[in-house]
């Protein structure tokens, strides 16, 4: 007998949720009023000096199904108007899409060597009987990953090993949970190069990469101490008293189900070679930014490379190549298919990003984003940069639920907030840190964020558990970058 079709609502997909946006505001650009604000030499709206124009409306099959198109080149339409425009400058989102293109087959590459597992595997062994100390050097490790390349689904592949760990030193599943996903995720929440929130979110405010590195900095030190602390109490509580667990009720069904299996010896042999790759792995990011810091701005005599995506793209090609052969996953075919499996893994996030910007492109061409800025500068006239970047990180709480992309959320709202933070007498990096805090902190939580429930499934660990044990955190945490973010206005 056939199984009966569970009926019910099920949440659209952010590209649902994206060309639904689409039609939103192809309908707006017959509703709004059209407008413009005069520019200076950098492309940055003047305040006041917003003036009403011939309005210019969409159609909603011809202008919103070229939308992702011309967002991906940022074309010129054949009226002349911009399809893309910011910071004084027409560009698509082709370079971005290419260079998360890239960093997925950059990042398949290094996962076929199996150093990163073996790493994380080494650890695992190396302090078995120590694990208290385990708990804040594999966070930390986790917090890397996070904040330099988004470690997300990455981690799905540890949470048997650790969670197996902890249960064996007399701990719970719960710990084993929350050292991976916390740990990760924290450091997601403070990306400083992660390529696939700071990366877009910067590109598409104009800015370096570089720009805020300092505060995020902060934020993932802080934050991370102080998630460590939070486990290792919850940890040692447990350990002292079991019946404390939130999971004590499935403590025997646990132990039964992770220490029948779960141990290092999975995990690869941490040999010199795979030590090799882990140093490239990070010397590739560690060039990255050496090339995207402003070195004569701050008085430093290093040579100012100016990269941007471009460069990016073909550092971490480059790379690819030399850690698929150093790490010797195979031959150059062996070496070319892995790199393409893992380019085409992401391609659902290159995908999101064009059409992300075609919101944007209708925007500009049906001439209401500066209408829309006009409204807001009008609101935020009277507000100083502290209550402007509060009211940000608080909006993109929301925001992040409807968009779980984080690369689809920065594409989208960037071309808005940007401009907002110069009206407000903002720094541009402090929205972009803005953003990739709130969308972070949600994102620990966020049943719509695969890796959440996919990682509670595999540590067994219900979900109104983890909100019950992750809530006091997350309020920390959110005056923690609530903190850096004000401060930051000075």
């Amino acid at each position: 007998m056939a199984e009966e079709k569970k009926k019910g609502f099920t949440f659209p997909t952010a590209y649902t949720i994206l060309f639904i946006l689409i039609i939103i505001v192809v309908i707006a650009t017959w509703i709004v009023p059209a407008g413009q604000y005069d520019r200076n030499e950098e492309g940055e709206p003047i305040p006041g000096s917003y003036h009403s124009v011939e309005a210019n409306p969409q159609r909603i099959i011809a202008d919103g199904l070229l939308a992702p198109i011309n967002g991906m080149y940022g074309l010129e339409g054949e009226d002349g108007s911009v399809s893309v425009y910011n910071a004084g400058e027409l560009y698509g989102a082709i370079d971005v899409a290419l260079f998360v293109l890239v960093i997925g087959g950059f990042l398949a590459i290094t996962m076929a060597t199996g150093a990163i597992d073996a790493g994380i595997g080494k650890i695992t062994t190396a302090l078995k009987g120590k694990e208290k100390w385990m708990i804040a050097i594999l966070m930390t490790v986790f917090a890397v990953g996070g904040t330099t390349y988004g470690m997300a689904e990455e981690t799905l592949a540890f949470y048997g090993l650790i969670v197996a760990v902890m249960i064996a030193a007399g701990y719970d599943a719960v710990v084993g949970v929350a050292t991976v996903m916390l740990g990760a995720g924290i450091g997601t929440l403070a990306s400083t190069v992660n390529p696939f929130a700071t990366g877009v979110a910067s590109a598409f405010a104009g800015i370096s990469v570089a720009d805020g590195l300092v505060s995020r900095l902060i934020i993932l030190v802080v934050g991370l101490i102080i998630g460590i602390i939070f486990v290792s109490r919850y940890a040692e509580k447990v350990r002292k008293d079991p019946s404390k667990s939130l999971v004590y009720d499935k403590k025997e069904e646990n132990e039964q189900h992770f220490l029948k299996s779960g141990g290092a010896e999975a995990m690869p042999e941490f040999t010199g070679r795979r030590k090799l790759v882990l140093g490239l792995f990070a010397l590739a990011f560690l060039v990255m930014i050496f090339g995207v810091i402003p070195w004569n701005d701050l008085g430093i005599p290093f040579p100012q490379l100016d990269w941007w995506f471009g460069e990016f793209a073909a550092i971490f090609l480059g790379f690819a190549i030399l850690i698929g052969f150093v790490g010797k996953i195979g031959g150059e075919a062996k070496i070319s298919e892995t790199f393409i499996a893992g380019a085409r893994d992401m391609l659902g996030v290159a995908l999101i990003i064009g059409v992300a910007r075609g919101v944007s492109v209708i925007m500009n061409n049906g001439l209401i984003v500066d209408t829309v800025l006009s409204w807001a500068e009008t609101a935020l006239s009277d507000v100083g940069g502290v209550v402007f970047v509060n009211f940000t990180h608080l909006l993109y709480l929301p925001l992040g639920f409807l968009i779980p992309s984080s690369s689809g959320l920065a594409t989208v709202t960037m071309p808005i907030m940007s401009p907002l933070a110069d009206f407000a007498g903002v720094d541009r990096s402090l929205v972009v840190t803005a953003f990739q805090s709130a969308s972070g902190l949600l994102n620990l939580v966020n049943p719509t964020f695969a890796v959440v429930m996919g990682g509670l499934a595999l540590g067994r660990v219900g979900y109104h558990k983890w909100l019950r044990f992750t809530w006091p955190l997350m309020l920390i945490l959110f005056i923690l970058y609530a903190v850096v973010l004000s401060i930051g206005v000075f």
